[in-house]
């Protein structure tokens, strides 16, 4: 059984991996309906919390029904992070995650993210601190190195874990790959195989079947699974994943009944979280996926990802209802 502190998350819990304007609560709420063993919030700004702004502020929303549930935070400032840190506990997450991994540019520049790659030090005093400064459980998300001549990610993870890291979760590509080509799992069985560790490992990249999710466990030998856009307006995801744990079978996948209901629920609980305008716009990237795999979709699929009213999307979710409610996927 995995502990994150004295949190047990289960035998090979999988993790819902924070992602921006993705991880919201609408959605977490979905996947841990669906199995979701931990979730964690989209990254947070610690500069923007420290500094109030409202979208850093208004990803602090957690919920009793997503526990255990992780906040995760980024930023090279120690002053600013544990700022932050201190901000973060009166919203009463499970978890403190750092996040030592995003590529993006605008995070890299300022050397946060997976900037922090060319700074090893400073990622493990500035964890340090962390660990610290709260009685929360302090993790780390990371890659493997800024880039391939760069690997020492078992290195890292022990030293991150001999400053009071209680878990880590690794992409298994460098910043340099950013998204390409294919997730490397050897290193990360390396650090869980480093006899010094003893902290959970989860593995994270390219987890997009349970048969992928199955070797991850069983030939890398990983403490559990973190799942990004796998799970992306397919929430079921999880579920398919434990039931070929359990069985060794592939589960059907969900009805239309099931994918419209989600489609509506996911978009009605961001209306009610974020507003009419954010809740229509941040929840189109989920109905590719909703809707994967029906022949002659597309027409519904614009209206749902083009109207800029709700309405006008609950009514292409009836209008897809009406045509494509006994559609058997296979």
């Amino acid at each position: 059984m995995a502990k994150i502190g004295d949190i047990d998350v289960g035998e090979f819990p999988l993790l819902l991996a924070p992602m921006e304007d993705v991880s919201d609560p609408p959605f977490r709420a979905l996947c841990k309906e669906q199995g979701a063993d931990v979730v964690y919030t989209e990254f947070i700004s610690s500069e923007g919390l420290i500094r109030d702004a409202a979208k850093s502020v208004m990803k602090l929303d957690i919920y009793e029904k997503e526990r255990p549930v992780g906040i995760q935070i980024f930023g090279a400032n120690l002053e600013s992070m544990l700022e932050s840190v201190e901000i973060v506990e009166k919203s009463g997450p499970d978890i403190i995650d750092i996040n030592f991994g995003c590529p993006v540019k605008k995070v890299v520049s300022k050397g946060a993210g997976a900037g922090i790659l060319k700074d090893i030090d400073l990622m493990v005093s500035l964890t340090e601190a962390m660990v610290k400064h709260t009685k929360l459980p302090v993790t780390v998300k990371t890659r493997l190195g800024w880039d391939h001549d760069s690997i020492k990610i078992v290195e890292v993870a022990e030293r991150l874990q001999d400053v009071g890291c209680k878990a880590i979760s690794i992409h298994g590509r460098t910043r340099a790959q950013m998204y390409k080509g294919e997730a490397d799992w050897k290193p990360i069985a390396e650090v869980k195989n480093n006899p010094r560790m003893h902290i959970p490992v989860f593995g994270n990249g390219d987890v997009d079947s349970p048969e992928k999710a199955a070797k991850m466990r069983d030939e890398f030998g990983l403490d559990g699974a973190m799942i990004g856009r796998a799970s992306i307006g397919y929430p079921w995801f999880f579920r398919e994943v434990k039931h070929y744990f359990e069985t060794g079978k592939h589960l059907a996948p969900p009805t239309m009944g099931e994918r419209l209901d989600a489609a509506r629920r996911h978009l009605q609980m961001a209306i009610d979280w974020k507003g009419d305008r954010l809740g229509v716009f941040e929840t189109r990237r989920h109905y590719t996926n909703y809707f994967k795999g029906i022949p002659h979709f597309k027409e519904h699929r614009m209206k749902m990802v083009t109207s800029d009213e709700a309405v006008d999307v609950f009514k292409a979710f009836d209008e897809a209802e009406k045509e494509f409610g006994d559609f058997q996927f296979s």
